[in-house]
């Protein structure tokens, strides 16, 4: 039963289906996705104070902060509207973890995935989970599961502040298990803690069942129903965000972006779109000036008219002039017939002036009379025209510098910088990386017609701390690179990604035992300017080709046991090509 005032999360683009069934006592404990490999999705990166879950931005939080947090909702909305806050907020954390195992280990076994929600809640450090069994079957939609939660933050902070009661008191957890295991089983799903710490307990106990099983769940609805309701969408439709059959072109893209500098530019955007204001946006190449003011054009009044651009930098000076107010038949040799500028062209419309900086001082001139009279003259025309257009300028440099140095005229800046909008660097805005990633490789793999497979974790790491010296352009060029170099069906990686490009040092990562990986302690202690081959050199190991490769199977091969599907997933690799380099350095004998 999906409820229409509780939405679970889209699972439209999942790469594959689970298996349907699963159950908690059939599992084995080197499937993935194991805690080492969750662990290996956190990574710390501190030039820039960022902590990454996969693609998802992560805070350190001091847990007595989140108990005032806590206390402090709870005494300003009472106990149940802060109930209903804290359940909604744990459930976006659920939805979002469930489409990260989803995404990252596609092909997993079903209650592995499962199983992977209990070490991902407990590597985030709310509380420790023990699953005491659970069962589950998509195709009649049945969901059965206990679990323990050992240590809760969420308990300790509430008993500390108001002592034990009658009620559970765990929602952010439980809002968390009912968005995690909603977004994987396809289903509302509804977790009810019967025992807890802050009821004086010993430990906190919950039990999830499907809507259906438990049959009355309204007051279990009534704290997550604060989302709007989900929209189905018929086959072959297409909404914003949603991949379609045809893909769009970049004129057609829409704006993406969700962190406080996008979102400043963006709101900045909305204030001045229905007003008939000029408006200069600045910012670094590849920022993506032009988008913001095609978005602008659709958001306005005008939006019904011509969208004309011109890029400045692209126009000789002796032909500005005609380009910007068209020419008359004769005007010059070779003028055979008339045609008209780009403001006619954009009469109500909108005329985006690229690179305006560019425009000779004579060119301002001319650009200047005509925002002040709303009327241009063709060349070789003896009449004024009166046009009614939106200007919107756009330029990568600093204006105020220009002007000081006498490139560009004052009185053009002020007529120009009525509503000045800044557009921030992608280094600025790195939140806004996966969320471009993502859109740039759905793109590119329908334009392809490739299969969406996605980046290694290495390649991801890299891509969050790179500095994009060429901004949103520079991330959209490399993803399509790295399509183009990887092979169908394979991750794209480093290789695939980067030529010449400098990258930043290794981040921070964690272990399977909650430490930093020895590269990162390496990095702590200043020894990052070794290379991989110098190091192999000092210890006077073969450093071969061959032999580093045979050197890796043999570790893999004692690290998982002898098991050899947990050694190629060590090595990200499948079976059969583990199986390859087995026989190809003779470490095992033919079968």
């Amino acid at each position: 039963m999906n409820n229409p005032h509780c939405p679970l999360p889209d699972h439209r683009f999942a790469a594959e289906p689970f298996r349907p069934r699963g159950d908690s006592n059939s599992l084995d404990d080197s499937s993935s996705p194991t805690p080492a490999e969750l662990a290996d999705c956190l990574f710390f990166s501190p030039d820039d104070g960022r902590i990454w879950l996969n693609d998802q931005r992560m805070l350190l939080l001091h847990s007595s902060s989140f108990g005032a947090l806590r206390r402090e909702i709870i005494g300003r909305q009472g106990l149940e509207q802060a109930r209903g806050m804290l359940t909604r907020t744990g459930y976006t954390s659920g939805a979002r973890d469930a489409r990260l195992i989803r995404e990252r280990w596609p092909r997993a076994d079903a209650a592995a995935v499962f199983r992977a929600g209990t070490h991902l809640h407990t590597l985030e450090g709310m509380t420790k989970v023990e699953p005491l069994h659970f069962k589950f079957d998509a195709d009649s939609g049945f969901y059965e599961g206990e679990f323990l939660w050992h240590h809760s933050c969420e308990a300790d902070e509430h008993v500390a502040a108001f002592g034990t009661g009658q009620d559970p008191v765990c929602w952010t957890e439980l809002g968390y298990a009912i968005g995690f295991v909603s977004g994987l089983f396809g289903q509302l799903v509804i977790f009810r803690e019967v025992e807890c710490r802050g009821m004086g307990h010993e430990r906190c106990r919950v039990v999830g069942k499907t809507a259906e099983q438990w049959g009355d769940i309204e007051r279990d609805l009534s704290y997550l129903n604060a989302s709007q309701p989900a929209v189905a969408l018929e086959p072959g439709a297409r909404t914003e965000g949603v991949a379609s059959s045809v893909p769009l072109p970049d004129s057609e893209q829409p704006l993406i972006g969700a962190s406080a500098t996008f979102n400043a530019a963006t709101q900045a955007l909305q204030r001045v779109a229905l007003t008939p204001a000029t408006v200069l946006v600045s910012g670094e190449s590849g920022v993506g000036k032009e988008m913001f003011a095609r978005q602008l054009h659709q958001l306005s009044r005008r939006r019904d008219g011509p969208f004309i651009a011109l890029n400045c930098a692209a126009i000789p000076d002796n032909l500005i002039e005609a380009e910007l107010f068209g020419v008359e038949r004769g005007a010059y040799t070779g003028a055979t017939h008339s045609r008209p500028g780009r403001f006619e062209r954009a009469n109500g419309g909108t005329l985006f002036l690229d690179e305006i900086t560019c425009l000779s001082l004579a060119g301002q001139g001319k650009l200047l009379r005509a925002l002040q009279e709303r009327e241009i003259e063709r060349v070789g025309g003896g009449h004024g025209i009166k046009v009614d257009v939106r200007v919107v300028a756009a330029t990568n440099i600093d204006m105020r510098k220009a002007v000081a140095q006498g490139d560009f005229r004052e009185d053009l800046f002020y007529r120009l910088n009525v509503y000045p909008i800044a557009l921030p660097p992608l280094r600025d805005r790195r939140d806004d990386v996966p969320l471009l990633i993502n859109a740039f490789l759905k793109r590119f793999c329908l334009e392809y017609g490739r299969t969406p497979v996605g980046l290694t974790m290495r390649a991801l790491k890299m891509l969050l701390r790179y500095d994009f010296p060429g901004n949103v352009r520079e991330l959209q060029n490399l993803i399509e690179r790295g399509l183009i170099a990887s092979e169908e069906g394979q991750a794209i990686d480093l290789v695939h990604l980067f030529r010449d490009e400098r990258l930043p040092v290794d981040a921070y990562s964690v272990d399977g035992n909650g430490g930093l990986s020895p590269s990162a302690k390496a990095a702590s202690d200043g020894t990052t300017g070794t290379s991989l081959l110098q190091s192999l050199r000092q210890s006077g190991a073969d450093f071969s080709i061959d032999g580093l490769e045979s050197r890796l199977i043999n570790e893999a091969l004692q690290m998982s046991d002898g098991n050899l599907a947990a050694a190629a997933r060590s090595l990200g690799l499948s079976r059969a090509q583990f199986a390859y380099r087995l026989k190809k350095h003779q470490l095992v004998s033919d079968e």
